[in-house]
């Protein structure tokens, strides 16, 4: 710990520091009398649970650690005398413990009237999109109380006019104020003022309930806290312990995080309070800053938590929200002071694997990287966090082997039973395959197993494991003649599941614009030294730093940490270097800093050690892209921005620059947040760095038999070698080892592959990677390697994720930007499908239709440089505005593969801004439609051709508009030409690798792998319905009907798809191109094998599809097709999973709802405007062994919902309601999911339109199971009321009373507005919109939409048979890469 000095804080000076790490298996303890030297430094590692001889590790721990330094052993349950330390710092998983097992405090959420449900709904992505069971995490919160309070933003972002409303703070306005100036700057309409009595009457009933701990959440509390703030003041006088108020946790914008975020705190905090008063209990005199100042009795010491941002805080002040990556974050620290040296400034990757886990992250530039918003155990919360990245199981990993694929994880074998090495018959993992291959030696591994917990690892159970394997392999591959040996198959395992950790690493360096081969690995953590030296290989890293503490480094880290205070404030300014707006945001800043000035002083720190890192949360108008950009440094300022400080504007741009590839010149930028993290310095350098170690240092190379402990034969690429083993502590400074070579001590592992050395200096061992001879990929194309099978399943999905990546970061548009709606694609050279990402549903199998008509039309015609592009419905297009760009990859002069990227496009035309008309009736009316054009040519972009095409065919055809945002949708163009190129050189990557007749004949045997799949669910489908022919029919709202008849042959597995009998093509917008229901079926066949299969042409070739010509599903060249994206794919898809009985019909539907004004229609001047488009949730189908789920995207479609906040921010609209549809679910064994209902309230004047279906057909029940509701969709319309007859009165009244009888409309009773002239009063009408329609709202109109439920399974009153099924990556760590993928999959 030798480095840390406690310089700036007042402590007993010279006292022992003892820093921990309360892991979930073990505790680590690192000791320092107080010299401060590393080499005085104690390690103890102990179980974190073991009732039996201690109630807690970490006061065992400091027990422990007194006795040795004292010299006499102290009797266990004495309290522990503080005066000798000077201070205690501690990093604890009993909050993520807490939230994984979900054994928190029982909690009540208060929330803004019509927002009850928020966050069961959350953002209503489904978590996996391919699992029939959808699975939510369950919401932390026993109750809700709604309160009836409201307030919204005045001005809306997306107003062209740029307007401002002038208001004046609370205080100087007035408590009655209807506008007032919020704490972002924005002005605040105070619609409803809360009711004291009521809420307390209300705070009151949830007390008497039991309940002690209560989040408070209120709309747009963030920048208007003051009705939180009442809530939380009555709250306290009720009598309530713990009370979480979201303002004053994170006050950023965003309703549902900052929910969840409340939730969490009220729900951990009290956890963490008893285990801290536990804690101290154990002490004589008292923890924390307080206790230091103490005048009388026994001075207490300083003790420190480590919080999720990888800061410490008092123990007094350390809450449930912050705690959440309190452990891990000590191991981030850890690498990141002792392996980043600020003169050379190598960024480091950190890789902590261990066994339950494997963790990523990186350290550069001298700062650690933060994310404000993550998904841990379920939860997403808001609170600033290290980006640790959990990139796969660790040594538990599971190994499989499936459908002739060697597969490793994400099931992990845990600590209970662990692998099968731990004598408690667990099954194959990771660390087996290790034992067995000799990289793990038994020697250096506690002896805690067996019944008497005083055995070592059994290397013999694992070799059984491995046999009956090996022979299972064999027997499925009896066709080849090549056997494999048990080495070569674990082997295998350990290759895969290294591929496995390098797709997220790539991706965690490459999204933020870094190369990943420029970086450094440190690794830590008990299972990172066997797979080290093969990640860094695969990441072109030649430097691995192994610390000398590398399996205690969260503790040691812990010893290293600074002490931090984070404070935020929102903002909403336009960003000037001229002017107030500085000054003002300047003064912002002082104000924060301030604050946590004060805070560190009370904690002990003085002026000196006081250091401020200061950030704007910054963004291009328009975009939600932001950046949380830091205050340059005077050596940046000097070099970049004339000597300016403050030149936040400019140090956006430039990184804006690096992360997207591009900037906006002529867009506003806007400041969000400001933000300001206050660092008490208490570590003082006396170390030297690696760099400088390295540079001083004079390498010993140690000669054949030098200090070897033994020799043990281990694998390596190619077979077996004699390898020496070392201990670490035999070992001097200075001393060079050429692999292979293994180096251990009692904690720790690490494997020197024969191309590397490992050098050892003071702090690290220093592994050098040279050049590798098993880069030589000499491989076989006689017989399909089912390891090399594997690998290439991930090289290609790589391939596919990268285009994806570098489309997104080069586009402009928000579709593609934020929203994530596009697919990248490689095919094969006849435009099969090989590897496709992101997993868009809608998107599967129809690109490979394009691809393959266009390679037709183009053959032998295509040169170097060329790209083609369509998006026509009869040339492989789904609907309109998904364009899709295709670029052959040649070698010599024949075309080898394509790549293809496919995006959504905001607008291309047509009768009505955004290209999604709700009443088209052909195709000319949804814009640009362009058959097979060369957008590329030798290398030259044919902008001309692609304008014209865009902007002026389709305004020459009557009512219609060219495209209304050209230069985003020639930005996006150039991105999809810039992504399909990635994916050229990658490929040409891989040819030079292996050979291009070595990456063909993996090309082709990934879809022959596909293929059996299919088949085997095919033979299995044919036994379970005893070789049935299977059979379905639903219909769309007008009555067209979709029939399926599918026929297997179980000795082939093969089967024919039969849609004979579905309606003819209708006048309106919902026929869909074949290509639509080749998507359908590839997603159905996906959910039913329920296994991780490559999704390829192959999963097509064992179906025969049959789809009448001239039906709705292969309409003509002319045919409106806008809906039979969005509405007949979900159709198709019931019929589907009928056919194959799977389970109850889902809401079948994507509610598409879009608002806007302004345009270009001919003869008149055009008007700028906005346009706005959401598709809704609702119910999922019940199952066999599952209840629907309530309020959630569904099957083709997977798209998040903006956030309420956000909402009413850019929007003109005030929303009303959002919240479940009770009682819309069809009731059965297994109840079907509840629909939504969302009421949006217009503040000026907009078209509106709907285009949503099972308006009329209700979604279907299975087995017995009943009906779910349709949907319904309401327009509240101001009408003047015509003095009419009594009945006519009457008969309004009527039906409004049975819409609330039949839809419980929450809102209340309608005020009758008076406008215009005494005489003349408006009344409200409820009118049904139908399914699709489009109609002009007043300002105070509403639209009301709900969505249909899920259908039931199996006969109401029969018991329920229910299956939990446990989600093996509940556990994971979510940051940066967790959320990409997220967004990815929830984009459609």
């Amino acid at each position: 710990m030798g480095s840390a000095g406690q310089n700036g804080a007042d402590g007993g000076g010279g006292g022992i520091r003892v820093a921990i790490d309360r892991g979930g298996t073990f505790t680590d303890c690192v000791g320092n009398p107080g010299s401060g030297k590393m080499e005085d430094d104690v390690i103890i590692k102990l179980l974190s649970v073991d009732p039996e001889n201690y109630d807690d590790a970490p006061l065992e721990g400091i027990r422990r650690l007194l006795s040795k330094f004292e010299g006499k052993e102290i009797p266990r349950g004495e309290p522990l005398d503080t005066t000798k330390i000077e201070s205690i710092r501690m990093g604890t998983t009993v909050a993520t413990n807490a939230l994984l097992e979900r054994k928190g405090e029982d909690i009540a959420m208060v929330v803004t009237k019509g927002f009850k449900d928020c966050l069961e709904i959350g953002n209503q992505s489904r978590p996996n999109i391919f699992d029939l069971a959808i699975r939510k995490p369950e919401v932390l919160y026993k109750k809700v109380v709604e309160i009836d309070e409201r307030v919204t933003l005045e001005d809306y972002a997306e107003d062209p006019e740029r307007n401002e409303t002038k208001a004046k703070p609370l205080d100087e306005a007035g408590s009655n104020a209807e506008l007032v100036k919020g704490l972002s700057g924005e002005a605040v309409r105070v619609l409803q003022r809360p009711d004291e009595k009521r809420i307390k009457q209300q705070l009151q009933e949830v007390y008497d309930s039991g309940l002690r701990s209560i989040a408070v959440c209120l709309m747009h509390g963030y920048t208007y806290p003051h009705h939180e703030a009442l809530v939380g003041k009555l709250a306290k006088e009720v009598g309530f312990e713990h009370i979480s108020l979201s303002h004053e946790l994170m006050p950023m914008i965003k309703l549902v995080p900052r929910a969840t975020s409340a939730c969490a705190d009220a729900y951990l905090t009290p956890a963490i309070r008893k285990y801290i008063d536990g804690f101290q209990a154990g002490f004589e005199g008292g923890l924390g800053t307080a206790s230091v100042k103490h005048e009388k009795g026994s001075k207490g010491t300083r003790c420190e938590f480590m919080q999720s941002d990888g800061g410490l805080v008092d123990v007094d002040i350390f809450s449930g929200l912050r705690a959440i990556l309190s452990g891990p974050a000590g191991g981030v620290v850890g690498y990141a002071l002792t392996s980043y040296d600020p003169e050379t400034k190598t960024p480091v990757i950190g890789f902590d694997m261990g066994g339950t886990s494997t963790d990523v992250s990186r350290y550069g530039e001298g700062r650690y990287e933060h994310v404000f918003e993550t998904t841990t155990a379920g939860v997403t919360i808001q609170s600033p966090q290290l980006d640790i990245n959990t990139v796969a199981a660790g040594g538990g990993s599971r190994l499989f082997w499936r459908n002739g694929l060697f597969v490793v994880g994400p099931e992990s074998a845990g600590a209970h039973p662990g692998p099968a090495c731990y004598r408690k018959d667990g099954p194959l993992t990771i660390t087996d395959a290790n034992l067995y291959l000799g990289r793990l030696l038994p020697d250096f591994f506690p002896k805690i197993f067996g019944k008497n917990e005083d055995e070592g690892l059994d290397p013999s159970a694992s070799e059984k494991l491995f046999k009956e394997l090996a022979d299972q392999i064999n027997k499925d591959n009896a066709a080849s003649n090549k056997e494999m040996s048990i080495d070569e198959v674990a082997y295998g395992f350990i290759k895969i599941a290294n591929e496995t950790m390098t797709r997220p690493i790539r991706s965690l360096t490459e999204a933020r614009g870094h190369d990943t081969s420029k970086h450094r690995l440190a690794t830590f953590g008990g299972a990172g030294g066997q797979h080290a030296v093969a990640i860094a290989e695969a990441l072109g890293i030649t430097q691995i730093l192994v610390h000398r503490y590398s399996s205690v480094l969260s503790a040691y880290g812990m010893a290293l940490a600074d002490v931090v205070d984070e404070r935020q404030e929102p903002e909403s300014k336009v960003w000037s270097d001229k002017g107030d707006v500085r000054k003002t945001l300047q003064q912002k800043m002082d104000e924060l800093k301030k604050k946590s000035t004060s805070t560190l002083k009370d904690q002990g720190f003085d002026d000196d050690h006081i250091h401020f890192e200061e950030y704007l949360n910054m963004r291009y108008r328009g975009t939600e892209s932001a950046l949380m950009i830091i205050k340059p440094t005077a050596e940046q300022a000097k070099e970049e921005f004339e000597d300016d400080d403050w030149a936040f504007g400019r140090a956006f741009v430039k990184q804006h620059e690096q992360e997207f590839g591009f900037t906006l010149p002529d867009r506003d930028i806007i400041i969000d947040d400001v933000r300001a993290r206050g660092i008490g310095k208490t570590f003082e350098g006396q170390e030297k760095t690696v760099d400088q170690q390295l540079k001083d240092i004079k390498p010993n190379d140690l000669k054949k038999g030098d200090k070897v402990y033994d020799t043990k034969s281990v694998y390596f690429e190619g077979g077996r070698k004699d390898t020496a083993v070392y201990k670490l502590e035999d070992l001097d400074v200075g001393d060079r080892i050429q692999g292979p070579a293994i180096i251990a001590d009692g904690t720790q592992t690490i494997v020197v592959t024969p191309e590397a050395s490992a050098l050892l200096i003071r702090t690290h061992v220093v592994i050098n990677i040279g050049e590798s001879d098993a880069m030589d990929k000499k491989v076989d194309t006689k017989e399909v390697d089912p390891i090399m099978l594997s690998i290439f399943a991930h090289r290609f999905m790589a391939i596919a994720e990268q285009m994806g990546r570098a489309l997104q970061k080069t586009s402009v548009s928000t579709n593609v930007k934020e929203r994530l709606d596009y697919s990248c694609a490689m095919f094969d050279a006849d435009g099969g499908l090989v590897a496709n990402a992101p997993h868009l549903p809608v998107h599967l199998g129809s690109m490979s239709t394009c691809v393959k008509k266009q390679a037709e039309i183009w053959k032998g015609k295509l040169k170097k440089g060329d790209v083609l592009v369509s998006n026509h419905p009869m040339f492989g297009g789904t609907h309109l505005p998904d364009i899709t760009v295709i670029t052959p990859a040649f070698s010599g002069d024949n075309i080898v593969f394509y790549v293809a990227s496919r995006a959504h496009h905001a607008d291309i035309g047509g009768i009505l801004p955004g290209s999604m008309p709700p009443h088209s009736r052909e195709l000319y009316q949804e814009g640009a439609h362009i058959k097979s054009e060369k957008l590329v040519s030798e290398g030259n972009f044919n902008e001309e051709r692609i304008i014209e095409l865009l902007h002026k065919e389709p305004a020459q055809y009557p009512g219609c508009s060219g495209t209304r945002c050209l230069a985003d949708n020639l930005n996006d163009l150039k991105a999809q030409v810039a992504a399909n190129h990635k994916g050229i050189n990658l490929i040409s990557t891989l040819i030079e690798d292996y050979g291009e007749k070595v990456v063909q004949f993996y090309m082709h045997n990934i879809q022959d792998n596909a293929e059996l799949s299919v088949r085997n669910l095919l033979k299995s489908v044919s036994k379970r319905f005893e070789g049935k022919d299977l059979s379905a029919i639903d219909y769309m709202d007008d009555g067209s009907p979709i029939q399926l008849k599918v026929t297997i042959d179980a000795d082939k597995g093969e089967a024919v798809f039969d849609f004979t009998g579905t309606g003819p093509e209708v006048y309106g917008n919902t026929n869909a191109p074949e290509a639509v229901t080749y998507s359908a079926i590839i997603y159905c066949l996906r959910c039913l094998v329920n296994e991780d299969i490559p999704l390829n042409q192959g999963c097509l070739k064992p179906i025969n599809v049959r789809i009448p010509k001239k039906s709705f599903l292969s309409p003509s060249g002319t045919a409106a097709v806008v809906g039979g994206n969005v509405l007949t794919s979900q159709r198709v898809t019931d019929v589907v999973l009928k056919a194959f009985q799977a389970c109850a019909a889902s809401q079948g539907d994507t509610n598409n709802l879009t608002f806007g004004f302004g345009g270009n229609v001919e003869g008149e001047k055009a008007v700028k405007g906005f346009g706005y488009y959401e598709t809704i949730a609702g119910g999922s189908g019940a199952g066999p062994h599952w209840d629907g789920t309530n309020g959630v995207h569904t099957h083709m479609t997977n798209t998040r919902i903006t956030d309420a906040e956000v909402f009413e921010r850019r929007y003109p609209v005030i929303l009303r309601e959002f919240a479940l549809r009770p009682g819309s679910h069809g009731k059965g064994q297994h109840k079907g999911g509840d629909g939504v209902v969302r009421d949006i309230e217009f503040r000026i004047p907009v078209q509106v339109s709907i285009l949503s279906e099972r308006r009329v057909y209700h979604p279907y029940g299975m087995a017995g199971g009943e009906d779910a509701s349709t949907g319904l969709n309401l327009w509240v319309r101001k009408v003047s009321k015509v003095r009419g007859s009594d009945q006519e009165d009457q008969e309004s009244r009527d039906a409004t009373t049975s819409v609330d009888r039949e839809e419980k409309l929450t809102n209340g009773e309608e005020k009758q507005h008076q406008e215009g002239t005494e005489d003349e009063e408006n009344e409200v009408r409820y009118i049904n919109m139908g399914a699709k329609n489009t109609a002009s709202m007043k300002p105070g109109e509403r639209i009301i939409v709900m969505t249909p439920g899920g259908g039931g399974w199996g006969p109401v009153g029969k018991d329920s048979e229910t299956k939990e099924k446990e989600d093996p990556k509940k556990n994971w760590k979510g940051g940066s890469v967790a959320s990409r993928q997220a967004e990815a999959e929830a984009s459609a």
